[in-house]
Protein backbone atom coordinates (compact mmCIF):
# COMPACT_ATOMS: atom_id res chain seq x y z
CA UNK A 1 0.00 0.00 0.00
CA UNK A 2 2.90 2.53 0.84
CA UNK A 3 4.55 2.02 -2.10
CA UNK A 4 1.27 2.52 -4.18
CA UNK A 5 0.70 5.82 -2.44
CA UNK A 6 4.45 6.81 -3.24
CA UNK A 7 3.40 6.05 -6.84
CA UNK A 8 0.77 8.24 -6.88
CA UNK A 9 2.33 11.20 -5.23
CA UNK A 10 5.03 10.96 -8.12
CA UNK A 11 2.36 10.93 -10.51
CA UNK A 12 0.97 14.14 -9.08
CA UNK A 13 4.61 15.61 -9.73
CA UNK A 14 4.54 14.30 -13.22
CA UNK A 15 0.83 15.41 -13.08
CA UNK A 16 1.53 19.11 -12.97
CA UNK A 17 4.84 18.43 -15.44
CA UNK A 18 2.96 16.74 -17.99
CA UNK A 19 0.21 19.65 -18.59
CA UNK A 20 2.02 22.50 -19.91
CA UNK A 21 -0.32 23.53 -22.56
CA UNK A 22 -1.49 26.79 -22.31
CA UNK A 23 -5.11 27.70 -21.42
CA UNK A 24 -6.61 28.28 -24.63
CA UNK A 25 -10.72 29.01 -25.10
CA UNK A 26 -13.29 29.57 -27.60
CA UNK A 27 -14.86 33.05 -28.31
CA UNK A 28 -17.74 33.05 -25.48
CA UNK A 29 -16.05 33.49 -22.21
CA UNK A 30 -17.35 34.62 -19.09
CA UNK A 31 -15.78 37.93 -18.47
CA UNK A 32 -14.05 38.36 -15.14
CA UNK A 33 -13.65 42.33 -14.30
CA UNK A 34 -9.81 42.81 -13.60
CA UNK A 35 -6.84 45.52 -14.77
CA UNK A 36 -5.13 45.87 -17.89
CA UNK A 37 -2.58 42.42 -17.77
CA UNK A 38 -4.58 40.31 -16.10
CA UNK A 39 -5.45 37.60 -18.57
CA UNK A 40 -1.86 38.05 -19.73
CA UNK A 41 -0.18 37.67 -16.05
CA UNK A 42 -2.80 34.47 -14.91
CA UNK A 43 -1.82 32.68 -17.82
CA UNK A 44 1.80 33.08 -17.49
CA UNK A 45 1.69 32.27 -14.08
CA UNK A 46 -0.72 29.01 -14.66
CA UNK A 47 2.16 27.76 -16.96
CA UNK A 48 4.41 28.15 -14.21
CA UNK A 49 2.53 26.35 -11.61
CA UNK A 50 1.72 23.56 -13.84
CA UNK A 51 5.70 23.28 -15.19
CA UNK A 52 7.14 22.48 -12.10
CA UNK A 53 6.92 19.95 -9.81
CA UNK A 54 9.68 21.75 -7.19
CA UNK A 55 7.72 22.21 -3.89
CA UNK A 56 10.37 25.40 -3.65
CA UNK A 57 8.69 26.82 -6.64
CA UNK A 58 5.26 25.54 -6.18
CA UNK A 59 5.20 27.68 -3.09
CA UNK A 60 6.53 30.55 -4.83
CA UNK A 61 3.70 30.72 -7.42
CA UNK A 62 0.78 30.22 -5.03
CA UNK A 63 2.12 33.60 -3.45
CA UNK A 64 2.03 35.10 -6.66
CA UNK A 65 -1.75 33.77 -7.35
CA UNK A 66 -2.31 35.58 -3.53
CA UNK A 67 -1.63 39.14 -5.34
CA UNK A 68 -3.37 37.63 -8.57
CA UNK A 69 -6.48 37.63 -6.28
CA UNK A 70 -6.03 40.54 -4.56
CA UNK A 71 -6.05 41.85 -8.37
CA UNK A 72 -9.57 40.48 -9.54
CA UNK A 73 -11.18 39.41 -5.93
CA UNK A 74 -14.11 38.25 -7.97
CA UNK A 75 -12.31 36.13 -10.00
CA UNK A 76 -12.48 32.25 -8.41
CA UNK A 77 -9.95 30.81 -11.13
CA UNK A 78 -6.43 32.15 -7.89
CA UNK A 79 -8.00 30.55 -5.37
CA UNK A 80 -8.49 27.42 -7.63
CA UNK A 81 -4.99 27.50 -8.79
CA UNK A 82 -3.66 28.27 -5.16
CA UNK A 83 -5.70 25.20 -3.95
CA UNK A 84 -3.98 22.59 -6.86
CA UNK A 85 -0.41 24.49 -6.18
CA UNK A 86 -1.00 23.49 -2.11
CA UNK A 87 -2.20 19.60 -3.14
CA UNK A 88 0.53 18.89 -5.72
CA UNK A 89 3.09 20.23 -2.95
CA UNK A 90 1.41 18.35 -0.14
CA UNK A 91 2.02 15.23 -2.52
CA UNK A 92 5.69 15.90 -3.23
CA UNK A 93 7.23 17.41 -0.26
CA UNK A 94 9.13 15.71 1.56
CA UNK A 95 7.80 17.22 5.05
CA UNK A 96 5.86 15.62 8.29
CA UNK A 97 2.56 14.86 7.89
CA UNK A 98 1.10 17.65 9.94
CA UNK A 99 2.79 20.42 7.24
CA UNK A 100 1.59 18.85 4.76
CA UNK A 101 -2.31 18.79 6.63
CA UNK A 102 -2.00 22.19 7.04
CA UNK A 103 -1.13 22.97 2.63
CA UNK A 104 -4.29 20.70 2.50
CA UNK A 105 -6.16 22.58 5.15
CA UNK A 106 -5.04 26.07 2.84
CA UNK A 107 -6.15 23.96 -0.33
CA UNK A 108 -9.53 23.31 1.34
CA UNK A 109 -9.82 26.61 2.59
CA UNK A 110 -9.25 28.16 -1.20
CA UNK A 111 -11.76 25.77 -2.88
CA UNK A 112 -14.18 27.27 0.05
CA UNK A 113 -13.80 30.70 -1.43
CA UNK A 114 -13.81 29.48 -4.85
CA UNK A 115 -16.91 28.15 -4.64
CA UNK A 116 -18.26 31.90 -2.78
CA UNK A 117 -17.40 33.06 -5.87
CA UNK A 118 -19.39 31.01 -8.33
CA UNK A 119 -16.12 28.80 -9.54
CA UNK A 120 -17.84 25.78 -11.23
CA UNK A 121 -18.69 23.21 -9.54
CA UNK A 122 -17.59 20.07 -11.23
CA UNK A 123 -13.49 21.39 -11.09
CA UNK A 124 -13.72 22.23 -7.49
CA UNK A 125 -14.97 18.72 -6.86
CA UNK A 126 -12.31 16.96 -8.44
CA UNK A 127 -9.93 19.34 -7.10
CA UNK A 128 -11.43 18.07 -3.44
CA UNK A 129 -10.88 14.55 -4.58
CA UNK A 130 -7.13 15.50 -4.86
CA UNK A 131 -7.27 16.86 -0.90
CA UNK A 132 -8.83 13.57 -0.20
CA UNK A 133 -6.29 11.45 -1.94
CA UNK A 134 -3.11 13.82 -0.79
CA UNK A 135 -4.43 13.24 3.09
CA UNK A 136 -4.61 9.32 2.57
CA UNK A 137 -1.06 9.80 1.54
CA UNK A 138 -0.33 10.98 4.38
CA UNK A 139 -1.18 8.15 6.57
CA UNK A 140 -2.58 5.23 4.43
CA UNK A 141 -3.04 3.04 7.47
CA UNK A 142 -5.48 5.07 9.46
CA UNK A 143 -7.04 7.23 6.73
CA UNK A 144 -7.61 4.85 3.79
CA UNK A 145 -11.50 3.91 5.07
CA UNK A 146 -12.42 7.13 5.67
CA UNK A 147 -10.92 9.10 2.55
CA UNK A 148 -11.18 6.01 -0.15
CA UNK A 149 -14.65 6.79 0.02
CA UNK A 150 -15.16 10.46 -0.16
CA UNK A 151 -12.38 9.98 -3.23
CA UNK A 152 -15.52 8.45 -4.96
CA UNK A 153 -18.21 10.40 -3.63
CA UNK A 154 -16.51 13.76 -4.69
CA UNK A 155 -15.84 12.28 -8.44
CA UNK A 156 -19.26 11.07 -8.67
CA UNK A 157 -20.73 14.39 -7.40
CA UNK A 158 -18.73 15.86 -10.42
CA UNK A 159 -19.57 13.47 -12.95
CA UNK A 160 -23.34 14.12 -11.98
CA UNK A 161 -22.54 17.80 -12.86
CA UNK A 162 -20.63 17.86 -15.94
CA UNK A 163 -19.65 14.20 -17.21
CA UNK A 164 -17.77 16.03 -19.75
CA UNK A 165 -15.16 16.82 -17.84
CA UNK A 166 -12.22 15.09 -18.72
CA UNK A 167 -10.49 15.65 -15.22
CA UNK A 168 -12.55 13.44 -13.47
CA UNK A 169 -12.14 10.36 -15.67
CA UNK A 170 -8.48 11.22 -15.05
CA UNK A 171 -8.43 11.22 -11.26
CA UNK A 172 -10.75 8.59 -11.74
CA UNK A 173 -8.05 6.40 -13.52
CA UNK A 174 -4.89 7.25 -11.22
CA UNK A 175 -7.00 6.24 -8.12
CA UNK A 176 -7.45 2.89 -9.38
CA UNK A 177 -4.22 2.20 -11.05
CA UNK A 178 -2.47 2.85 -7.15
CA UNK A 179 -5.11 0.89 -5.65
CA UNK A 180 -3.89 -2.66 -4.97
CA UNK A 181 -5.22 -5.18 -7.38
CA UNK A 182 -7.22 -7.29 -4.50
CA UNK A 183 -9.05 -4.29 -3.76
CA UNK A 184 -10.58 -3.77 -7.19
CA UNK A 185 -7.71 -1.05 -8.83
CA UNK A 186 -4.53 -2.10 -10.57
CA UNK A 187 -3.52 -0.63 -13.83
CA UNK A 188 -5.54 -3.30 -15.86
CA UNK A 189 -8.73 -2.20 -14.04
CA UNK A 190 -7.66 1.78 -14.75
CA UNK A 191 -7.07 1.27 -18.40
CA UNK A 192 -10.74 1.81 -19.75
CA UNK A 193 -11.01 4.94 -17.75
CA UNK A 194 -8.02 6.92 -19.38
CA UNK A 195 -9.37 5.67 -22.25
CA UNK A 196 -12.52 7.36 -21.38
CA UNK A 197 -10.88 10.22 -20.14
CA UNK A 198 -8.86 10.00 -23.72
CA UNK A 199 -11.98 10.74 -25.51
CA UNK A 200 -13.94 13.72 -23.37
CA UNK A 201 -10.23 15.42 -23.43
CA UNK A 202 -10.43 15.03 -27.39
CA UNK A 203 -13.79 16.43 -27.43
CA UNK A 204 -13.25 19.59 -24.33
CA UNK A 205 -13.25 22.99 -24.90
CA UNK A 206 -12.22 25.16 -21.90
CA UNK A 207 -14.95 27.56 -20.93
CA UNK A 208 -12.58 30.66 -20.70
CA UNK A 209 -8.56 31.40 -21.32
CA UNK A 210 -7.66 30.65 -17.78
CA UNK A 211 -10.09 27.95 -17.10
CA UNK A 212 -8.76 24.40 -16.13
CA UNK A 213 -7.31 22.69 -19.39
CA UNK A 214 -4.41 20.48 -17.82
CA UNK A 215 -4.53 16.57 -17.88
CA UNK A 216 -4.47 15.17 -21.22
CA UNK A 217 -0.85 14.76 -21.48
CA UNK A 218 -0.63 12.54 -18.70
CA UNK A 219 -3.71 10.50 -20.12
CA UNK A 220 -1.45 9.67 -22.56
CA UNK A 221 1.46 8.95 -21.09
CA UNK A 222 -0.59 6.44 -18.41
CA UNK A 223 -1.94 5.16 -22.54
CA UNK A 224 1.19 4.81 -23.80
CA UNK A 225 2.80 2.83 -20.51
CA UNK A 226 0.22 -0.07 -21.60
CA UNK A 227 1.95 -0.68 -25.04
CA UNK A 228 5.50 -1.14 -23.91
CA UNK A 229 5.19 -4.89 -22.80
CA UNK A 230 3.61 -5.52 -25.88
CA UNK A 231 6.37 -3.62 -27.62
CA UNK A 232 8.66 -5.70 -25.60
CA UNK A 233 7.34 -9.16 -26.42
CA UNK A 234 8.89 -9.55 -30.37
CA UNK A 235 12.35 -8.43 -29.10
CA UNK A 236 12.12 -10.86 -26.08
CA UNK A 237 11.20 -13.75 -28.44
CA UNK A 238 14.12 -13.15 -31.00
CA UNK A 239 16.54 -13.42 -28.15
Amino acid sequence: MKKNLLMLALAAASFTAAAQQKPAAPAAAKAVAAPAGYTEMMAATITELMSTGDPAQLKETVSKLERAAAAAPTDWLPRYYQAYGNVVTAFVSKEDGDVKDKYLDQAEAQIAQARKLGGEESELLVLQAYVYQARLGIAPMTRSMKYSGMVGEALTQAKALNPANPRIYLVQGNNLHFTPKMFGGGPEAAKPVFEEAKARYAAFRPATPLAPSWGERQVLGRLKSYEQPAAAAPAQAAK
